[in-house]
């Protein structure tokens, strides 16, 4: 079944339809209608899946959708325009661009984190870029899956755009189909699978990861604000989000207060109580229970700790002197887990952070900008964010994606866009002004190579209208007409 999904979205491709500004305008303004329409049985669906609150669907699932979708019918002539480049003097009188065009057919694989977001944001690139796509959401978001399943094809071309559900069986049959990109959110575990297939037919991938976000405090801000801010990263949606602060580096004279600051703001949000919050998510599935209160074994809890498997609740907790090498610090927690790790000052911090494979995202809570200013030049991860947490991803002009061990690719805006399409170089010249090319044809000689170095090594730093390119030519022209004249009028008459 897979194949055929695949080679009907190919054929759909291959007939042109999807390419037109004007039908990818409307296919993008239908999926903006399905979301408006549909809003209440998305909610509905995640609440199932995982407990989010209205709020929260609004703000972490659907708005920024609907700015990207905005953005993109915005945009979009723009995007799919021919770009104008530099040129040199060799190619003065050419046309030279780059030309956007779109890639063929894209497997979408989503993750059930934000099971709508991370399957259509890259959906709404797709679109833009004149693409195909097989959309495959994650199976353990099921009712969110299943609804997609229903919704997109009442909206949207079925034959380009159809959704492939099910588990691994399904997600491997895909895999074994020819694509022209894959996009894939989740764990490096499946991401290392999923590459490792593409490569058997040469598929370009965008692999958006995961990783332990380090969240470095320094001892000279104000604990109070981090800690509310660094609370609401780590314990939105359970903390089931990749870019959540994973474990905290301060100092050990700032600890504790650490601590009370994080068990203020917990209470702040989510009341004495959270499991009675209806603020609060709740883990996604048995399973992943299990694996994150396994992630408690040996650890020192300052707050929380509580949990109840029959509705997969793990409460907001706190751990403390964490040691580096607990199996907590081994893997992405996932979770409502939150441990800190106490380190010397900011040599310490920034030296711990190099050891470790490169994050999707890093936090520095500082008053100084020597400090946020060496941990951007000093380490190296997928984004940074200053002063807060994951505010970085709600931007459409800043690329969103990982480095090494967290991902590859980027998507967000027009970096979408770009990431899925081919960006062509396109060079137009005319079969006028052959004299120009007679340096570079045989036979050679030391006068025609320092003609063509010249030519080829002055840039020009603007895209020069018609009129400025033949004014250029017959200043050349002009002026190698007037160098003639000098050796004719020098030369030696004896000679």
């Amino acid at each position: 079944m897979e194949k055929q999904v695949v080679e009907i979205s190919r054929a759909a491709f291959l007939s042109g339809r999807s390419q037109p500004l004007t039908f990818r305008v409307q296919q993008l303004k239908a999926l903006q209608r399905m979301i408006t329409e549909r809003k209440s049985d998305i909610s509905a669906a995640l609440k199932q899946d995982l407990n989010k609150s209205p709020f929260d669907v609004a703000i972490f699932e659907l708005t920024g959708l609907e700015g990207e979708i905005s953005l993109a019918v915005d945009r979009l002539a723009e995007w799919a325009a021919p770009r104008p480049v530099e040129k040199n003097l060799l190619t003065l009188s050419d046309q030279v661009f780059i030309q956007p065009q779109p890639l063929g057919v894209v497997l979408i694989i989503g993750a059930w984190n934000y099971p709508w977001a991370l399957v259509l944001q890259p959906l709404i690139g797709a679109i833009a870029a004149g693409n195909a796509a097989v959309v495959k959401p994650s199976e353990l978001s099921e009712n969110t899956s299943r609804l997609l399943h229903d919704l997109l094809p009442l909206y949207l071309d079925q034959e380009l755009y159809p959704v492939v559900t099910g588990g691994v069986p399904e997600t491997q049959e895909l895999l074994k189909q020819r694509f022209d990109h894959i996009f894939y959110t989740g764990s490096s575990t499946v991401g290392k699978l999923v590459m490792e297939a593409a490569a058997r037919h040469l598929t370009p991938v965008t692999l958006e990861l995961g990783g332990k976000s380090p969240c470095y405090i320094h001892k000279d801000c104000d604990i109070t604000v981090a800690c509310r801010r660094i609370t609401w990263g780590k314990f939105t949606n359970c903390g089931q989000t990749c870019i959540a602060p994973d474990y905290i580096l301060c100092e050990p004279s700032v600890q504790q207060r650490v601590v009370e600051g994080i068990r203020r703001a917990l209470q702040e949000f989510y009341g004495e109580d959270p499991k009675t919050s209806p603020d609060y998510g709740r883990i996604i599935n048995q399973r992943h229970f299990s694996r994150v209160m396994a992630l408690l074994e040996g650890c020192t809890v300052a707050f929380g700790g509580d949990s109840d498997q029959s509705q997969c609740y793990i409460a907001p907790t706190i751990l403390i002197d964490v040691p580096p090498h607990a199996r907590l610090m081994q893997e992405e927690i996932f979770g409502p887990l939150l441990p800190i790790v106490t380190v010397a000052g900011v040599d310490e911090a920034i030296r711990f952070i190099n050891e470790r494979e490169k994050p999707l995202a890093l936090y520095v809570f500082s008053s100084k900008d020597r400090v946020i200013k060496r941990m951007i030049a000093e380490t190296s991860s997928g984004g940074v964010t200053a002063n807060d947490v994951m505010m970085h991803y709600t931007l459409s002009s800043l690329p969103f994606g990982g480095v090494g061990h967290s991902g590859m690719g980027r998507y967000h805006g027009r970096h979408t866009f770009d990431q899925l399409s081919h960006l062509r170089s396109c060079l137009v010249r005319p079969l006028a002004l052959e004299g120009l090319n007679h340096a570079r044809y045989p036979p050679q000689s030391p006068s025609k190579l320092r003609t063509a170095n010249f030519f080829m090594l002055t840039r020009l730093r603007c895209c020069p209208s018609a009129a400025c390119v033949w004014a250029v030519l017959a200043s050349i022209l002009a002026l190698g007409l007037l160098i003639a004249l000098l050796v004719l009028l020098l030369k030696d008459p004896d000679e």
